[in-house]
C-alpha cells in the first residue's frame, strides 16, 4: 500500500527483486523480521515495527505485506488522513517524513499502551481477589490468570524496552539523524530553511526524544504494576503461612488433649480388668474415677496449653527504663566547659569547675 503527501491511496503488488530495484535498496533491506528498527539506506528510511514494516522516501509511504497483521482500519481510517494533515499530528509544518515517521511511532506507542489498558485492569481485580485475607485457600483458577497475565507484562515490557532502546540508539548517533531528515538533501528549498533558520535535525531530534519519553513512562508503568504483583505475592505468601500456622497450632492442641485423655485413661483400664477387689463392690467407685480422670485430664491439658503459650506466642518487647534525670547536688553545681583552642594545634581542652 502506498501513500503520496496528499493521503491518496494506492494498491498494488510486486515482486520483492522488482521493488528493491525500483527503491534503490538491496535485498537485504527488505528482508523484514519481527524485530524493532529504524535505518536509512539510499535516501530511504526501512521502519521495522514487528509486524509492520514501511518504507519512506521523501514524495510516498510505502506499507508492506499488510492484509494478513489486522493494519487495514487503521491505514485506511487514520494514517491516509494524517499523511494529509487532518490528524493529530505536530510535524505537520515539516517535511513529509516527518509526518510518515510520527505517525507510525504514534501508532506504535498507542498499540503498548492498549496493551497496557487491556492487563492492567485485569491484574488489578485479580490481585484483589487473591490479596482477601478471609480467604483460607486461594482459588488456583485466579492463580492462572494471574501467572497468563504476568506472562503477557513481561513480553510487554520487553517490547517496550526495545522500541526504547531503538530510539535511544538513533539518538546517540547525530549522523543518523541528519541521514533521517530525507528532504534536506534533495529538496533545495528545505535546505535553505535548514541553513537559515529552522535545523530539521533538531526537529527529528526532539520528535525521537518525545516518544522515547513516552517508551520511558510506559514502561514505568509496566514495572509498577510488575511490582505491584510481586508484593500481592509476599502477601498471599504470609496470608497461607498465618493459615497454615493456626491449623498446626489446632492440630497441637487437639493432640495435647487426645494425650491427656488417654494418660488419665489408664485408671478406666484398670478397672475395666476382669481383677477382683472390693472396690467394684462401691456403687459409688464408678463416679468417683469417672470424675478423677476428667479432672486430671483437663488439668494436665491445661498445663500443657500454658507451656504451649509461653514457647510459641511472640516475646514481649523488652522494657526501656525511662531517662532518670540527675538530681542536683545540694552543696552546689557542676558545670563543664569546653574550650577548644586555636586551629594550628587542632587539640580540645576540656576544663571543669566548681561552683
Amino acid at each position: 500500500m502506498k501513500f503520496d503527501k496528499e493521503g491518496n491511496t494506492t494498491y498494488f503488488e510486486k515482486k520483492k527483486t522488482e521493488l528493491y530495484q525500483e527503491l534503490g535498496l538491496q535485498a537485504r533491506d527488505l528482508r523484514f523480521q519481527h524485530v524493532v528498527s529504524i535505518a536509512t539506506r539510499n535516501n530511504r528510511i526501512i521502519m521495522r515495527m514487528e509486524f509492520l514494516k514501511a518504507v519512506i522516501t521523501p514524495e510516498f509511504l510505502l506499507i508492506l505485506d499488510y492484509r494478513n497483521l489486522s493494519l487495514e482500519p487503521w491505514l485506511l481510517n487514520e494514517l491516509a488522513s494524517q499523511l494529509a494533515g487532518e490528524g493529530q499530528l505536530v510535524t505537520y509544518s515539516l517535511p513529509f517524513e516527518f509526518r510518515a515517521i510520527e505517525a507510525i511511532l504514534q501508532y506504535w506507542i498507542s498499540k503498548l499502551q492498549g496493551r497496557l489498558n487491556t492487563l492492567q485492569p485485569q491484574i488489578l481485580e485479580t490481585l484483589e481477589a487473591l490479596v482477601d485475607p478471609k480467604l483460607l485457600s486461594v482459588d488456583r483458577s485466579k492463580l492462572h490468570v494471574l501467572l497468563q497475565n504476568g506472562k503477557s507484562l513481561s513480553e510487554l515490557e520487553t517490547d517496550v524496552k526495545v522500541f526504547k532502546e531503538t530510539i535511544l540508539e538513533i539518538l546517540d548517533e547525530e549522523e543518523v539523524i541528519e541521514e533521517l531528515c530525507l528532504s534536506k538533501w534533495t529538496d533545495e528549498q528545505v535546505f535553505e530553511e535548514s541553513t537559515s533558520g529552522i535545523d530539521h535535525a533538531e526537529e527529528m531530534e526532539l520528535l525521537l526524544e518525545n516518544y522515547y519519553r513516552q517508551a520511558e513512562d510506559l514502561l514505568n508503568e509496566a514495572r509498577e504494576l510488575r511490582v505491584l504483583i510481586d508484593d500481592s505475592e509476599s502477601i498471599i505468601f504470609i496470608n497461607l503461612d498465618s493459615h497454615r500456622n493456626v491449623m498446626m497450632r489446632l492440630n497441637l492442641q487437639l493432640t495435647m488433649g487426645t494425650f491427656s485423655v488417654s494418660l488419665f485413661g489408664l485408671i478406666g483400664v484398670a478397672f475395666g480388668m476382669n481383677l477382683e477387689s472390693s472396690l467394684e463392690e462401691d456403687p459409688r467407685i464408678f463416679w468417683l474415677v469417672t470424675g478423677i480422670m476428667f479432672l486430671g485430664s483437663g488439668l494436665i491439658w491445661r498445663r500443657l496449653l500454658s507451656f504451649l503459650g509461653r514457647h510459641l506466642d511472640p516475646p514481649l518487647p523488652p522494657h526501656v527504663p525511662a531517662v532518670l534525670k540527675k538530681s542536683q547536688p545540694a552543696a552546689g553545681k557542676v558545670e563543664i566547659k569546653t574550650t577548644l583552642k586555636g586551629e594550628t594545634f587542632g587539640l580540645n581542652r576540656s576544663t571543669l569547675t566548681n561552683q
